[in-house]
């Protein structure tokens, strides 16, 4: 008869939960961010695009004067009078597979950023995450986007401001002739010439968008608690105490949350679109004018600093944001609509 041991009397621990029923999860939560944020890209770009091409058409203008265009109005008007309203279209096939990428690899990224933070055990799952660590998977989100975004935005500037000789009217290459030249004499490197520029203002930019989108969206919490009556913020067993903007939590962290009213939705979204634009804009500057050097010449590449520094000799600071107010103007529009369209997607549509 065999004997007992103390280990047939110990408690028996619960069975550890399904990593599967989680792997899958995360892996239905990855794919709607790449769908629902392609869709939102793609959706925003249509909007912001001929603003866009306004943009690059001031950034890549020679340093010379007088300049072609005295501002975003003149651009307008003489792009409109040479090529038509749709020739400020020029271009768009790549930059709407760029924003479908774009968007789709922010959101994606950002969700990766949070779970990094979650498994270095930096904060708890069962928390809401502060501010400063959504400003943190924002800016890890920008940096990866930003090698997928350089060799889009490298075709787009190329279209959009095609390199002629003195004398001679430009004519605006397909995107597919444009792949093949760089590639002939630049080989795939060339591919991320100004790749600097990009992960300088991906980084620090999505740092912003993804912060200012989520800091003005629990200022909204606040104010909407509030402004709610007090007899429907209280019953016998809850506190009627407000709670202040930090504990607030977070769309991005909760996402049980009721969501905001669509316009304040909208604001904070255009909110995160003005200061993505406007705090990094100079190296997007660089960026673009770097991009917009014709592939096939036999001057020397120009390094990101060296192009500031000249821009910098040539117009100052001024040069640095040329073309930015147009940017930002077109970006409250069009960040508005891709976070409301995504948070929309997400909160009324799930795969499963």
């Amino acid at each position: 008869m065999a004997t007992a041991t103390t280990a047939d009397f110990a408690p028996k621990s619960p069975p550890a939960p399904s990593l599967t029923v989680k792997s899958k999860e995360a892996l239905m939560d990855a794919i709607e961010d790449v769908i629902y944020g392609s869709i939102a890209g793609v959706a925003g770009k249509y909007i912001e695009y001929p603003f866009d091409t306004v943009k690059v058409r001031l950034q890549s203008q020679p340093d010379v004067l007088p300049l072609r265009y005295t501002g975003p109005l003149d651009c307008f008007r003489q792009s409109i009078r040479s090529d038509g309203f749709l020739g400020l279209y020029r271009g768009i096939s790549a930059p709407l597979v760029g924003a479908a990428l774009e968007t789709s690899s922010l959101f994606f990224w950002e969700r990766v950023g949070r779970e990094l933070l979650f498994t270095a055990n930096l904060y708890s799952r069962q928390q809401p995450l502060p501010l400063s660590a959504l400003w943190l998977t924002g800016a890890i989100s920008g940096a990866f986007t930003s090698l997928v975004l350089t060799p889009v935005e490298l075709v787009k500037c190329k279209i959009q401001v095609p390199a002629s000789a003195p004398g001679t009217v430009a004519v605006a290459p397909r995107p597919l002739a444009v792949i093949k030249e760089v590639f002939r004499h630049q080989g795939l490197r060339g591919f991320w010439h100004g790749q600097l520029g990009t992960l300088i203002r991906e980084t620090g930019g999505c740092a912003a968008w993804f912060g200012s989108k989520e800091t003005v969206s629990q200022l909204f919490r606040h104010w909407n608690s509030r402004s709610t009556p007090l007899t429907l913020q209280s019953s016998p067993s809850t506190s009627t105490s407000i709670p202040s903007p930090q504990n607030l939590p977070t769309t991005q962290s909760s996402p049980d949350l009721a969501p905001l009213p669509l316009y304040q939705q909208a604001l904070a979204g255009a909110s995160a679109g003005m200061s993505y634009n406007f705090l990094f804009f100079p190296a997007d500057t660089i960026k673009s004018r770097m991009q917009t050097v014709a592939a096939n010449s036999t001057a020397p590449q120009v390094r990101f600093w060296d192009e500031g520094r000249a821009i910098w000799r040539a117009y100052g600071v001024r040069g640095l944001y040329r073309g930015c107010g147009i940017t930002v103007a077109r970006s409250v529009p069009s960040s508005a609509l891709i976070f409301v369209v995504f948070d929309a997607l997400k909160g009324g549509l799930h795969l499963s």
